[in-house]
């Protein structure tokens, strides 16, 4: 059975880190082209849509191949907006265009190293994987939170308090400790009725996509910026 799948992309106007890091251009293309071309190139999407609060930043999506048919509110561009209420927003304006769609992808313009194999890997889990509301990229702990800590009244109290009594978790070898996984920017799948029917992302049946070398790689700061420009330099990374 074929799906009709939408790509989301979020790209708000407000970055404070790293001014304008959208379409700031690394390795002479505006970041945002990497995240358009992979969406496009995958094969998996029926259309391709940026959502964003900056005529700048839609000029730019636009030139790259993207949609976008409506501006994103100011009230859903803050910092602190949930990703729940631009996802609603562009999921209600697009079925009162007349466009609806079975499943969506939210695809972050800040994980230019997502490649369209990496799509077409994650969808193809998601739709084999009976019962499930979404999938969301994750990767294994470099720091584990078995090892770390919370600071009350002057006293350390482990953050995870579970563990055998003689031999804690903290004072554990890394290698004998339970797999934990840390979600990453890359990719959040989910079908359409999840938000409309719970007003969440990911509803309460999600299974993993497990990210390889740098698929999950996501820019926040200067310093993620300098490293992508050190791993494009080195041929460390696959662009699609």
């Amino acid at each position: 059975m074929e799906h009709s799948v939408v790509a989301l992309i979020p790209a708000r106007g407000g970055s404070e880190r790293v001014p304008n890091k959208n379409i700031r251009e690394l390795a002479g293309k505006p970041l945002l082209a990497y995240t358009i071309h992979a969406a496009k190139k995958s094969g998996v999407f029926s259309s391709v849509m940026v959502s964003t609060d900056s005529d700048r930043i839609a000029d730019v999506a636009r030139e790259h191949g993207a949609e976008v048919p409506f501006m994103r509110p100011e009230e859903y561009s803050g910092g602190l907006s949930p990703d729940i209420k631009w996802i609603e927003h562009a999921l209600t304006t697009l079925g009162c265009m007349g466009r609806e769609y079975d499943a969506f992808s939210i695809l972050r313009p800040t994980s230019p190293f997502r490649t369209p194999g990496t799509i077409k890997r994650a969808w193809s889990s998601f739709v084999s994987s009976k019962g499930a509301d979404s999938l969301r990229a994750v990767e294994k702990c470099k720091e584990h939170p078995c090892k770390m800590w919370v600071i009350r009244q002057g006293r350390m109290l482990p953050l995870i308090p579970f563990g055998p009594e003689r031999q804690p978790w903290h004072s554990t070898p890394y290698q004998a400790l339970p797999e934990v996984y840390v979600q990453n920017a890359s990719l959040e799948i989910a079908w359409t009725r999840v938000p409309i029917q719970t007003h969440t992302i990911a509803g309460s049946a999600i299974i993993p996509f497990i990210t390889q070398g740098y698929e999950g790689f996501d820019i926040n700061n200067p310093e993620d910026w300098t490293l992508a420009e050190r791993l494009i330099e080195g041929g460390s990374v696959d662009l699609g």
